[in-house]
């Protein structure tokens, strides 16, 4: 027993070693194998639809928080909001966020809402390595997390069908897009 508790002893030293860990994070093949690992396991929970929604309501809170925030902010008015799958037709929504007060200004901001999670996934790139201590459970939860937000970050086709719904909306967003774009070209 003594030799079991020295071999995971010495194999938890190694795993946390400045040197393995230095391989790890340089890794870009190891990064991508780990990522694939995760989604490829998330994807075997499907066949059950309990596991699919377990597996799927972190990124389900993300993805319906942003919806839910940016509806908030601008005047949306949310009335609802579920993290639990439905069945819809031969299909399953896996959240989803209502609004009493949907208006061409905020119907496109609202839908895409969960693209800010694109710009939270770089913040968290560039500083939870800094403000965690670095071991490998520490870089698997750099992982976990990164995997989440950028996967959650796409809308869905739902989220894409509501937004270019609002024509008007489309416009007003694409000229303030140009604006800021022509102004900070010119400006620097």
């Amino acid at each position: 027993m003594n030799n079991i508790a020295w071999i995971f002893t010495h194999m938890w030293q190694y795993l946390n070693s400045h040197e393995f860990l230095q391989i790890v994070m340089s890794s870009r093949f190891l990064l991508i194998l780990l990522v694939v690992m995760l989604s490829y396991l998330r994807h075997l929970t499907y066949r059950s639809m309990f596991l699919a929604a377990i597996t799927n309501i972190p990124g389900t809170f993300f993805h319906e928080l942003m919806h839910f925030t940016v509806g908030l902010l601008l005047y949306a008015k949310p009335t609802t909001f579920c993290l639990f799958p439905k069945k819809v037709g031969d299909g399953y929504v896996m959240g989803s966020v209502g609004f009493r007060n949907i208006k061409f200004y905020n119907v496109v901001p609202s839908a895409l809402a969960p693209l800010l999670l694109l710009v939270i996934a770089y913040y968290l790139d560039k500083m939870f390595l800094q403000v965690t201590s670095i071991t490998i459970w520490g870089y698997l939860l750099y992982i976990l997390l990164q995997t989440i937000l950028i996967e959650n970050s796409i809308p869905s086709p739902a989220d894409f069908r509501i937004a270019r719904r609002s024509v008007l909306g489309i416009i007003l967003y694409l000229c303030l897009f140009l604006f800021v774009v022509l102004f900070l070209n010119h400006r620097f």
